[in-house]
């Protein structure tokens, strides 16, 4: 591990510590931001997100994008993911799988980044469209996969994400954990660095970054949607609102550790260098999944018999 990523490392684990311990601090009497029923939002996000902007990209030269998925950038590539989404989530619901919690929130999310695109959110509407593209398809090439029995080659994190969800041994909010984690801290940095961190105007991190404060509009939908269908206990973190908040804080740091894998993956020199990346970002990844994996035990009797008459929503 470089001293860069273990610097990166320690403020992550940092902020998620300084996360959780939020959740016991008693609510402000007013928020920071008129209307907000969360007083710790407008307490812990800009100060981090302030935090998160002093951390410049490095020098990474543009690199041309080679890969086949979403070549144009056109909007096009993510109807055709979301497509793909909606109907491999109809398949999962309709036998109560265990996928099926990080399948709709994966939706939510893919849905939400189409929205951001096209109202120019976004500075640039095509790279944002290729990385959504070439992220989904990392996506739906490993669940392919493993669906098919194909286990050798998986990451470590995706292996025991699923192998959670085939065994039907964790709860819903554990489910979409160890999915969440291995999708971004397993797979988004090899995403970033296939579909380059930097452009003809200067590098993308700005835009990677700006994505933040769109996800935070989504846990509670996201959360409610999951209880209401798939396990009735999705939401039941007893801090008001301020898990959004902690998953804001804990994603930022994800989101900020990933930018940094894919940096280091572009610049490493030789296959060696690049070898060393790709097994930090495999150890990383799969430390954070055997955690999740360890607290998040649960029997599913209660889950699916709820999903068997509310999962079609």
């Amino acid at each position: 591990m470089t001293r860069l990523t273990r610097a990166l490392a320690t403020l992550a684990t940092l902020v998620a510590t300084a996360a959780t311990a939020a959740l016991a601090v008693p609510a402000a009497p007013a928020s920071a931001v008129p209307g907000d029923p969360d007083p710790l939002r407008g307490l812990l996000l800009p100060p981090v997100d302030a935090l998160v902007a002093l951390l410049a990209p490095l020098p990474v030269p543009a690199t041309p994008y080679t890969g086949n998925v979403c070549v144009s950038g056109a909007d096009a590539c993510i109807d055709d993911v979301v497509a793909r989404m909606e109907s491999r989530l109809d398949g999962l619901v309709a036998s109560c799988s265990h996928s099926a919690v990080f399948s709709l929130a994966y939706l939510r999310v893919t849905e939400n980044v189409r929205d951001a695109v096209r109202s120019g959110y976004f500075e640039d509407r095509a790279w944002l469209n290729r990385v959504d593209a070439v992220f989904a398809e990392m996506y739906f090439d490993t669940t392919s996969k493993w669906a098919a029995g194909q286990r050798a080659g998986l990451p470590k994190a995706w292996q025991i994400a699923l192998q959670a969800e085939d065994d039907r041994a964790m709860s819903g909010l554990g489910n979409f954990l160890l999915a969440m984690n291995a999708h971004i801290n397993s797979d988004f940095p090899h995403v970033l660095a296939t579909v380059g961190l930097t452009g003809p105007d200067g590098s993308h991190k700005a835009d990677h970054n700006r994505y933040n404060n769109r996800l935070d509009t989504l846990y509670s939908p996201v959360f409610a949607e999951e209880a209401a269908r798939f396990d009735p206990t999705f939401d039941d973190i007893d801090a008001g609102t301020a898990e959004e908040t902690v998953a804001g804080v804990i994603m930022r740091g994800w989101r900020e550790m990933v930018w940094r894998h894919a940096e280091a993956l572009t610049l490493a020199r030789t296959p060696a260098q690049r070898t060393l990346v790709e097994k930090e970002i495999e150890v990383y990844s799969a430390l954070q999944a055997q955690l999740i994996r360890t607290f998040f035990v649960a029997r599913p009797a209660q889950r699916d018999a709820w999903c068997a008459t509310h999962g079609a929503g």
